[in-house]
């Protein structure tokens, strides 16, 4: 049973999110003040992924400013959920910026992350065999050490159902895979969640986004925060979620982690292919 409070978002239609032209968009307010009412400028790390380049094309549709940290940068394309008949084209435009590199290099994360930007989307995956036992925690500490180094508080990272003190909300079939041949992403998730709750990014104004089963499908506009057991939701819906938590002033999950679903719950409404159903 839920207990979480309904809340209504117009999200990107909202006046903070209205379009302007590009010469509103140089002369930048303050970071404050620009949460609010003029385009932002948003950090996406893992731009290639499922639930990142939803981040990517979902803040450019609205009209902010893009910067994204990608391993390989030809795989950044329109994702499948949000972009239509787009999807699967070169994902490009004249406010984004990337920058090829390592998450868990400081250098190629400090080239991402300036002063100037609004705030973070940590989205990280991969297959441990390829990127290793402790990737996303060691790539989330170097995000961590570059927001601090240039002043900027908020930051949604996507981790999982099941991770944390979520695990009685996993489905039972997940959580055998949470403890057998997915143990070690587990391990590497709790730590990342961690940095956070206890660790040297407590600080930051974060919220950790925890989805159910990951489906490639248009958004619905509408995300449940749940306290029993997930569902699934589109990865659309996650980005729109994530993007939300930089961008409203008062976001009501700020410090918490919530876990997200578009099968019960209580509604956060939003106005406005496939790969692992668990990977972000």
């Amino acid at each position: 049973m839920t207990v979480t409070a309904s809340l209504a978002f117009s999200g990107r239609a909202a006046p903070r999110f209205g379009r302007v032209s590009a010469g509103a968009r140089r002369q930048r307010q303050p970071r404050a003040h620009r949460l609010q009412v003029c385009a932002a400028k948003i950090a996406v790390i893992g731009g290639t992924g499922g639930t990142g380049s939803e981040c990517v094309y979902q803040a450019l549709e609205a009209g902010d400013e893009v910067v994204t940290l990608v391993r390989t940068p030809a795989n950044l394309v329109v994702p499948p959920g949000s972009g239509g008949a787009k999807a699967g084209s070169k994902l490009e435009s004249e406010r984004l910026t990337v920058v090829q590199g390592n998450v868990t290099v400081q250098s190629d994360v400090d080239k991402v992350i300036s002063d100037d930007v609004d705030g973070v989307v940590i989205a990280l995956g991969g297959k441990t065999k390829d990127v290793g036992p402790t990737m996303l925690t060691d790539g989330t500490r170097c995000v961590i050490n570059a927001m601090q180094a240039k002043g900027v508080k908020r930051v949604s990272v996507v981790t999982s159902i099941g991770a944390g003190d979520s695990e009685k909300q996993a489905p039972f079939f997940f959580k055998v895979l949470m403890f057998t041949v997915m143990k070690s992403i587990f391990n590497d998730k709790n730590n990342q969640e961690d940095l956070f709750i206890s660790g040297p990014g407590k600080d930051l104004e974060y919220c950790i986004v925890r989805p159910g089963g990951l489906l490639t499908d248009p958004p619905t506009g509408v995300i449940n925060v749940i306290d029993g057991e997930a569902g699934s939701i589109p990865r659309a819906d996650v980005a729109a979620f994530c993007l939300g938590a930089l961008t409203q002033k008062d976001f009501p999950y700020l410090g918490q982690a919530p876990c997200i679903s578009s099968v019960g719950g209580t509604s956060w409404v939003k106005d406005r292919g496939d790969k692992s159903m668990f990977e972000a």
